[in-house]
């Protein structure tokens, strides 16, 4: 028994360490990939520091990666999450979404915030959370953004 739980070890360490050498692609398109969404949506220097801060790491094309992403397989679970949050709302994107799907995105966003699905849980334990006030300074951003799509829909 003793041999087939250090055989189970060594195997699952030699895993490991091969994992190391397969690389995720890293999500580093750069800060102007949210260019137009700013542009469109004119966030206060304050808004714009919660949404660097908190929100463009999963929902835009750049990422600031911390140094254990190198480490696998957290680079794999971190690929996932940033993949995961850019099919939900990605402001890279933004460009593309018609009038329609801009209010539905910052309806959803509204949504996550106040029930305090987002930030993630896993992102927060390093990152830090919203606090109240910065939260309804992006909620009260978010709702006149809303206002301005519903005047042109």
């Amino acid at each position: 028994m003793k041999k087939i739980l250090k055989s189970i070890g060594l195997l699952l360490v030699g895993v490991l360490i091969i994992m190391q050498f397969i690389r995720v692609d890293k999500n580093e398109s750069g800060y102007e990939s949210v260019a137009f969404f700013e542009k469109d949506t004119q966030p206060s220097n304050k808004i714009k520091t919660i949404l660097k801060n908190n929100c463009y790491d999963c929902h835009s094309n750049q990422t600031t990666y911390p140094w254990y992403a190198e480490i696998a397989p957290i680079s794999y679970w971190l690929a996932d999450h940033v993949e995961e949050g850019k099919e939900h709302f990605n402001v890279s994107a933004w460009e593309s979404y018609s009038i329609k799907k801009r209010d539905h995105k910052l309806d959803e966003l509204i949504e996550e915030v106040e029930e305090g699905e987002m930030p993630l849980d896993s992102y927060t334990w390093l990152h830090g959370n919203l606090n109240e006030e910065d939260k309804e300074l992006l909620i009260e951003w978010t709702k006149s953004l809303r206002a301005k799509y519903a005047a042109e829909l």
